[in-house]
């Protein structure tokens, strides 16, 4: 983290981090995602940043840094905050903590599948949420995807509660996650996505989970044995911009930057789910031992004790909303 804020610091001095004047005429923002370009981000941000010189006249350029290369998705959270980044196409990981409503959203089997996901986020629930970003001086202006998540693991296929039963596993920083694996007898522990790679490389965890796109494009097929679809948690993304750079803009465009990235989320949807059906296929070419299916109501079951004050924290009656949408 200090290397990160020296490296902020001396850009800032720079470019005041904000928007700057490349050329006579355009403006350019610099926008981080957390994965590579080929991923479901990536492709949205690349779409992003096309619609917004297209939809500006040019006016504007968007700069794109994949990879986590102006940090991961917390500090990029705190560095839009502060006016230090201009956007972020980022995943459902630290807004749980950030802003605890949306912690709701990673309740274990809260949604059927990506359909229904869809149309919670697209309806009046999701229209709501996306101005709760406000709360902490952010403008989110369209929700993307992430994926639905799925388990990979290094020890023994996966197709029942039990067999989690005493398995370490990454989970993001969601404190709704860890409690709802932590009830199901495994060992979890947050951990920053980049560093992911090499502990399960090294064997300082057994598993985690992530949607398919993720699974493949990071390559986890090398270090992970076995693969299950569990669908147990769907990750949204949104690409949030900071309140000074939307400010700065007039609103026409802002008009233009809110129609860009719809577009830009559309985009992350149709490749996280061409990623499901055509993912799984060439993660299993590559040797893993593939679990196509959970019995839902089974690890249901398990997670009661879990989801008895998931409903005393958010709301049955929230809960409930979210899972009767169809």
């Amino acid at each position: 983290m200090p290397k990160f804020r020296g490296f902020a610091a001396i850009i800032g001095l720079c470019s005041m981090w904000t928007i700057t004047h490349a050329e006579a005429g355009e403006r350019v923002l610099r926008l981080g995602y957390l994965f590579s370009q080929s991923s479901q981000l990536g492709a949205g941000a690349e779409r992003f940043a096309s619609e917004v010189a297209k939809r500006t006249g040019g006016g504007y350029r968007v700069e794109l840094y994949p990879n986590g290369a102006v940090g991961g998705e917390v500090e990029m959270t705190e560095e839009l905050r502060l006016g230090h980044l201009d956007i972020a196409f980022i995943t459902s990981a630290p807004f749980g903590s950030i802003i605890p409503e949306f912690g709701v959203f990673d309740i274990p089997f809260l949604f059927r599948d990506a359909r229904h996901a869809h149309a919670v986020f697209d309806g009046p629930i999701g229209q709501d949420y996306l101005r709760k970003f406000q709360q902490k001086g952010l403008v989110a202006l369209a929700w993307g995807e992430n994926g639905m998540r799925h388990i990979t693991n290094s020890k023994r296929p996966v197709t029942s509660p039990d067999d989690l039963n005493g398995l370490s596993m990454r989970v993001p920083q969601s404190e709704v996650m860890l409690t709802g694996f932590r009830s199901l007898g495994v060992k979890v522990e947050p951990l920053a996505f980049p560093a992911l790679y090499g502990a399960l490389q090294s064997g300082q965890f057994d598993g985690q989970e992530n949607p398919i796109a993720v699974i493949a494009a990071s390559h986890f097929d090398k270090v992970q044995k076995h693969l299950t679809l569990s669908g147990h948690v769907y990750s949204w993304a949104a690409i949030v911009v900071s309140k000074a750079a939307w400010d700065a803009l007039g609103p026409s465009e802002q008009k233009a930057f809110v129609e860009a990235a719809k577009l830009g989320g559309q985009i992350s949807r149709e490749v996280a789910g061409r990623a499901e059906q055509e993912g799984v296929d060439a993660l299993r070419k590559s040797g893993m031992n593939v679990v196509a299916s959970v019995d839902r109501a089974a690890f249901e079951r398990n997670l009661q004790s879990a989801t008895a004050g998931f409903s005393r924290t958010y709301g049955a009656e929230t809960i409930q909303q979210i899972k009767s949408v169809q």
